[in-house]
């Protein structure tokens, strides 16, 4: 793999979960008018939700629309997904009605019938950063985020009052909080001053503007870990050509979460109405970038001693190599103060299961 390959598996780092029965009040809510059964704003394992979700189609959102549809099978959920796309073809091919029955693909002229129609909506659309910023791509990076979160907010604004969801579940990014070797971040940090602190200020302060009637979750999501996608999708093969290193100095902190974690944490804010605010989404122990290296070349069998210099990180990624060189330090407080039991909190283990 060449240095472009081995760098876009940590250009997600600002991209940017077991579950307790969770009891609610119920209420009633209205679809298009007509009354009907009572859900529970939480989980009682026998209320049924509509989840309306964007960027279904990504690493997160695939897995969260097989967790509301009951998957694993100790999840006998059922839960009804409306998808919300721009492209019918690729959640199509993503979604096939054989794999996904009951799903309801809607494009951009139909999500406002969807949402109506919702419980609960998720939103976790965005352009990948994982590429050379030009200025084109980084006013995209932002454009993405904000353009969909506001789309959905504004929907929701107008919904009538009986049709509005009852909790939008909203992503955002650790790069909130900026990067730095040394500092340690929880919710209550103030934000960072380079480019992806200031995309995640507005794309935040985008989702803050839905209705106050609307219970709202923000979930600062760190890197992800998982088989099938995201950075280990693109490490694994370095490593098993014996090419896999630490990127720069490998003193970087690296806040990742496994990706059973994530979507279940995402899955206990809709569920659960003490699931409101802010809400770190990563794994209690973050590691340095060299630890993590290290890890998964024991879990592999293979060495991890080749590095990847400064100066190729910046030659290839420009200015964002900061955050592939810098990185952030990031704990889940609320997450922990709300009881989430995270299934991996350490990333050999995390490692060992998906591999």
């Amino acid at each position: 793999m060449d240095i472009c390959g081995r760098v876009a598996a940590f250009s997600s780092l600002t991209s940017a979960h077991s579950i307790a029965p969770s009891f609610g009040t119920p209420r009633p809510v209205s679809l298009r008018g007509t009354m009907r059964l009572s859900v529970w704003c939480a989980s009682d394992q026998t209320g049924k939700m509509t989840v309306s979700v964007t960027g279904a189609t990504g690493f997160i959102g695939r897995r969260l629309v097989q967790r509301l549809q009951g998957e694993p099978v100790m999840y006998a959920d059922n839960h009804s997904v409306h998808v919300l796309t721009r492209s019918r073809s690729r959640a199509e091919l993503i979604f096939p009605a054989r794999e996904f029955p009951g799903i309801v693909i809607a494009e951009e002229v139909k999500w406002k019938d969807s949402i109506q129609s919702s419980n609960a909506v998720v939103n976790l659309a965005g352009l990948p950063i994982s590429t050379r910023w030009s200025p084109e791509i980084k006013k995209e990076i932002k454009d993405s985020r904000i353009r969909v979160t506001s789309k959905v907010v504004d929907l929701i604004n107008k919904s009538p009052q009986e049709a509005q969801p009852a909790v939008l579940v909203s992503a955002t990014a650790v790069g909130y909080y900026g990067t730095s070797e040394t500092q340690i971040f929880d919710e209550s940090s103030p934000s960072g001053s380079d480019y992806l602190a200031e995309v995640c200020r507005e794309w935040e302060a985008t989702a803050f503007t839905v209705n106050k009637d609307v219970r709202l979750a923000l979930v600062r999501i760190g890197v992800v870990l998982g088989k099938d996608g995201g950075a280990l999708a693109k490490m694994i093969p370095m490593f098993k050509m014996f090419a896999g290193g630490p990127l720069g100095s490998g003193q970087q902190w690296f806040s990742w979460i496994h990706l059973d974690d994530i979507v279940n944490l995402i899955y206990e804010a809709l569920v659960n109405s003490s699931y409101k605010g802010v809400i770190n989404g990563t794994a209690p122990n973050p590691v340095r970038l060299a630890e993590m290296c290290n890890q998964l070349g024991d879990v592999l069998g293979r060495p991890s001693w080749l590095p990847v210099p400064d100066f190729a990180l910046k030659a290839v990624l420009g200015e964002g190599a900061t955050v592939v060189l810098e990185g952030q330090r990031v704990v889940p407080a609320k997450a922990k103060e709300l009881g989430f039991r995270f299934k991996y909190p350490y990333v050999k283990d995390a490692l060992k299961t998906i591999l």
